[in-house]
């Protein structure tokens, strides 16, 4: 497959350029926003849920480039997405984006995105992208779109370059919401919606912290039993506490779990000293290894999709699984309260634990899917019955 960067000639019409930090540069054509943006290039291997993907917070600070070549086909809607605002940087695209072909549609993708703020370049051989990333890890780049095709190559370069990377940063406070909110409502259903609903007091009553957590995580909840409400990252213990909780959530999101955990873990801890059950998913799962003495690691490429296959250890059943991540929990070195309960069978990793001396558990894949299998909801149930 040939390098997608080796374009250096600019072809005519090109209004969409990417820069990388040594200069390589690959164009196409812009849509959405126009402007630029620095961040890593990740790719994504779902056939669905581009919207989805694109407000999902755990995508701060990264651009997405999709392997399956047709997205905004389907155009966009009010319903699928997961968060007040688009957090990705934007996408790259294999095919141009057509207009909709779909009954649920509200408005065209390039439109969506351009209301959101967001870049996209289409054009991009990303499979060949894909590989680029497999082989030297998930690099830095400068993306820009422009309608005039008017750019400045060596300012984009130099963002690349300067652009420190995701270690060390904790995104989670940028991401995270700043109240605290009772959630209300559970899953969607064709023709009807998201259903309302949880907030029965007879529930079982969650606190979950938000990392960057995406919507479908709550409806799942609700859909389990439980009454939610969701607080800011940083949060306190005592605050938390006040509300009385029957259990502790913690959520997915965006950055280096270790930067977050300067102030989560602890939280974490002292939750863990209630007694009282807890569930972390994603960036929570990271901080509940975190805080029980595990340790983390920046991923080579991370994992990204909606079809990774990961074996539950208990049984050697195999669920296929949402998963967004470029950070993980090492498998070597865990304490000897910690059970390994999931691994990735694409190469191996850790994918969920559980505490030997503590009712907790976590999972490093996405159970609410959204986009994706809902193969996993069965961890949903379990922790609403062990707060029950």
């Amino acid at each position: 497959m040939a390098d997608p960067t080796n374009t250096s000639a600019r072809p005519e019409g090109a209004t969409g350029v990417i820069v990388f930090a040594d200069g390589r540069t690959i164009w196409g054509r812009g849509f959405g926003a126009e402007g630029c943006a620095v961040g890593e290039l990740c790719f994504n291997t779902s056939m669905t849920g581009y919207q989805e993907v694109m407000t999902d917070p755990s995508y701060a600070k990264q651009v997405v480039a999709f392997t399956f070549p047709h997205i905004g086909n389907v155009g966009a809607n009010e319903e699928d997405v997961e968060a007040g605002e688009a957090h990705a940087l934007g996408c790259l695209v294999r095919e141009a984006v057509t207009s909709p072909s779909n009954f649920r549609s509200k408005q065209d993708f390039p439109s969506w995105m351009a209301a959101t703020g967001r870049i996209g370049v289409s054009g991009v051989d990303t499979r060949a992208l894909t590989r680029l990333v497999r082989r030297e890890g998930p690099p830095t780049i400068a993306f820009a779109h422009d309608a005039k095709g008017e750019f400045d190559l060596g300012v984009l370069q130099k963002m690349a370059a300067d652009w420190p990377g995701l270690e060390g940063m904790d995104l989670a406070k940028e991401v995270s919401r700043e109240q605290v909110e009772a959630w209300s409502g559970g899953k969607w259903e064709l023709g009807e919606g998201y259903q309302m609903g949880g907030d029965d007091p007879s529930r079982p009553h969650v606190v979950a912290i938000d990392y960057g957590a995406k919507r479908n995580i709550f409806r799942n909840l609700v859909e389990a039993g439980a009454r939610v409400t969701v607080f800011p990252a940083t949060a306190s213990f005592d605050e938390v506490m006040a509300q009385k909780p029957d259990g502790f959530f913690l959520s997915n999101g965006p950055g280096d779990p270790a930067a977050t955990g300067e102030y989560a873990i602890p939280v974490i801890r002292q939750m863990l000293d209630t007694g009282k059950p807890l569930f972390g998913i994603c960036l929570g799962h990271q901080l509940l290894a975190l805080a029980v003495g595990g340790r983390t690691a920046k991923m080579f490429q991370g994992h990204r999709g909606a079809n990774h296959p990961v074996k539950r250890l208990s049984d050697g059943a195999v669920e296929i699984t949402s998963m967004n991540h470029g950070f993980a929990v090492e498998r070597e070195g865990m304490p000897a309260t910690v059970r390994e309960t999931h691994i990735s069978l694409f190469d191996g990793s850790n994918c969920g634990l559980e505490l030997t001396d503590k009712p907790a558990f976590s999972v490093q894949y996405h159970p609410e899917a959204s986009p994706g299998p809902m193969d996993s909801f069965y961890l949903f149930e379990k922790f609403v019955g062990m707060m029950r």
